[in-house]
């Protein structure tokens, strides 16, 4: 809806971008709260609010006019805030419910509706829009969905002891303040360095989900193959496909990362983080192509978006499942909710408006150039293969320090020493404790 949006508010690349931006800006600042409060109250109370709250708002914001656009950027604010305590809290229930290779495929399965969500929401919110022709109602549609998901969850979700898929005889550990949980996880270098190539991903993401429609538009306008949009409700064509693809690549990579990683775990104790190395590192070659072929071909660059996104979210669960062998039960909330923090604001925060600024930017002079227009977008989106390329790094480093973290997660929650430990006290534990640990509980 993004074209029928632009026409009724405003009129180049870039002013869109802040609705995305303001929602996660607002998503971000909002997840430490709900990572603090999902490590220490009901988490399953928290989210299914957090999901009613942004279903009554998304349908609320339905119903604002064109000439109350201030309001409609709050919306989406608002929006962000019911979503981050969804995202924030969610993963550490399963962390509770299951361990090892049942918590990949586990994660796998919860982080499949990522690309699934999204995909869908290109689908069905570009059919309500046609249907009803007028796209507002592309945003009643997930509201509903919404409500239903969140009253399942109240009433049927169990909500598990902390540490209890981890911990011998499910035994709970006294919880540490925030500040010391902080302190800890910037010391934990697996987790820093995954949540900056957690970053990469989501700077990508962000910014294909808001212009690659829209560049495969312009791509088709450079053919010859299609006109700009001059009515009131646009062809919704590339926003279906790209969907759809969506859809099917996350099925894809989600499936094929879990696979893979159980596979490669056979052979290497570092499988978890170089798995999402190489398919990072994969993905970049794909993209980069798709802005080398879209000039000629559709559809060769459609093939390319699919080999890209599925190598790209290949990691999303594998991710997840690294922060959860790092990261100590009780504080796993905090973790993810800051990892989220950390990947929005480097990330999709930034990299929507970023991309539509460079656009804007390099196409000054020739605004009424169709093909400098597709040209100028290409451009700007080359940024994203960088950043990915960026992203591989980060996970080849956390492949370095991720045996070290994980045994010394795994020493401190055994040990039952939740209170803030040095580093070299840490060190002086790990070879008196290992061996007993490993004995007693497989670590």
């Amino acid at each position: 809806i993004y074209t029928n949006m632009l026409s009724g508010w405003l009129s180049n690349s870039s002013p869109l971008s802040p609705f995305s931006t303001v929602f996660i800006c607002s998503f971000m600042v909002a997840a430490p709260i709900f990572g603090y409060l999902g490590d220490r109250f009901n988490r399953k109370v928290i989210l299914s609010c957090g999901i009613f709250f942004w279903s009554i708002v998304t349908l609320s914001s339905s119903f604002i006019g064109k000439e109350y656009y201030w309001l409609f950027v709050l919306s989406r604010g608002l929006v962000g805030i019911g979503e981050s305590s969804y995202s924030s809290i969610s993963p550490t229930i399963i962390g509770d419910l299951f361990t090892n290779n049942s918590r990949t495929t586990m994660l796998s399965i919860f982080y499949l509706a990522i690309p699934l969500g999204s995909g869908l929401g290109y689908i069905l919110g570009s059919s309500a829009k046609v249907a009803a022709g007028d796209w507002h109602w592309a945003l009643r549609v997930s509201p509903v969905l919404g409500i239903t998901a969140g009253t399942l969850i109240l009433v049927f979700v169990p909500e598990p002891k902390r540490g209890s898929a981890d911990q011998v005889g499910g035994r709970i550990k006294s919880r540490t303040s925030w500040f010391c949980d902080m302190k800890a996880l910037a010391k934990n270098r697996s987790y820093v360095f995954s949540s900056l190539a957690s970053a990469a991903v989501s700077f990508a993401t962000g910014a294909f989900g808001m212009w690659i429609p829209l560049y495969l538009t312009r791509a088709q306008m450079v053919q010859k193959t299609a006109e700009a949009c001059t009515k009131e409700i646009c062809s919704s064509t590339d926003s279906l496909i790209f969907g759809a693809i969506t859809c099917v690549t996350g099925l894809l990579g989600v499936v094929i990362g879990a696979a893979t990683t159980r596979l490669c775990r056979q052979k290497t104790e570092r499988a978890d983080p170089l798995v999402c190395a190489v398919s990072m590192l994969g993905s970049a070659i794909f993209i980069c192509l798709i802005f080398v072929v879209a000039k000629k071909s559709i559809v060769g660059a459609y093939v390319c978006i699919f080999i890209g996104e599925t190598l790209l979210f290949l990691n999303w669960a594998i991710t997840a499942d690294i922060l959860m062998f790092v990261v100590i039960p009780t504080r796993r909330a905090t973790a993810v909710a800051f990892q989220s923090f950390t990947s929005h604001l480097l990330g999709d925060a930034g990299s929507p408006y970023l991309i539509g600024l460079i656009s804007d930017g390099l196409q000054e002079n020739y605004t009424t150039s169709t093909l400098w227009r597709f040209l100028s977008l290409g451009y700007a989106l080359m940024l994203c293969p960088f950043i990915i390329v960026l992203g591989g790094m980060f996970f080849l480093v956390t492949a370095l320090f991720f045996l070290d973290d994980r045994e010394k997660q795994c020493l401190q929650g055994w040990s039952g020493t939740y209170h803030p430990m040095s580093e070299k006290s840490i060190n002086t534990q790990y070879l008196k404790l290992k061996s007993q640990a490993r004995a007693e509980i497989g670590c």
